[in-house]
């Protein structure tokens, strides 16, 4: 998932990655730099958002060293759309970019199966957002600080995690901003709610 807060975004996965009901990786790590202050969030099969991520960052790399610019948030998310697009007979891939850049702030995209790109307040991905949906509808808001809408994620991937099959392991977020890129992890036995967690 990712949720802006004033003066950037948060970027949060858990680390789960399976193969029908057989765990592949306990602690992949879901959330992928593709420039400096730009992440994707990948859920869908782990080949195929390994290989987009993998050409969009070079991309981006490559048009940041012909123009001397860092790329928009907003040029990430449409290179993803437009590969996902017009593979997307081939792709199960759905992705989420999210980051901060100089000219629109903090902002938030989603990359569907089919390759349709929007826009969002917030933005959930994967089998265990379903679970979650109205956790975020209930207790999301505009201009929230870094500290609570990492509070916000990391509470309602742990929700997520123990209702999901497919989603589990341990919780990492990113918040991006103007001052940098700041990373967090959360073990699996220090989820925020769940079996282990007090109430």
């Amino acid at each position: 998932m990712a949720l802006p807060f004033k003066g950037g975004v948060v970027v949060c996965a858990d680390s789960r990655t399976s193969t029908g009901s057989y765990v592949a990786n306990r602690v992949s790590d879901k959330l992928v730099q593709l420039s400096d202050n730009i992440y994707a969030c990948r859920s869908g099969s782990a080949a195929d958002t390994q290989a987009l991520t993998d050409y969009v960052h070079y991309y981006l790399n490559s048009w940041s060293l012909d123009t001397g610019r860092q790329p928009t948030v907003k040029t990430a998310a449409h290179l993803m759309r437009r590969l996902i697009y017009n593979n997307k007979d081939q792709l199960q891939a759905g992705v989420i970019i999210a980051g901060w850049d100089a000219v629109h702030g903090g902002s938030v995209y989603t990359i569907t199966l089919g390759g349709s790109c929007l826009e969002l307040p917030f933005a959930t991905g994967g089998s265990g957002s379903i679970f979650v949906a109205g956790l975020l509808d209930a207790e999301f808001r505009q201009e929230m600080t870094q500290e609570e809408a990492r509070t916000l994620a990391k509470k309602a991937c742990a929700h997520a995690m123990t209702r999901d099959g497919s989603s589990g392991g341990v919780i990492r977020t990113v918040a991006i901003s103007s001052e940098g890129v700041d990373r967090d992890y959360t073990p699996g036995n220090e989820l925020p709610f769940g079996p282990s967690a007090p109430f």
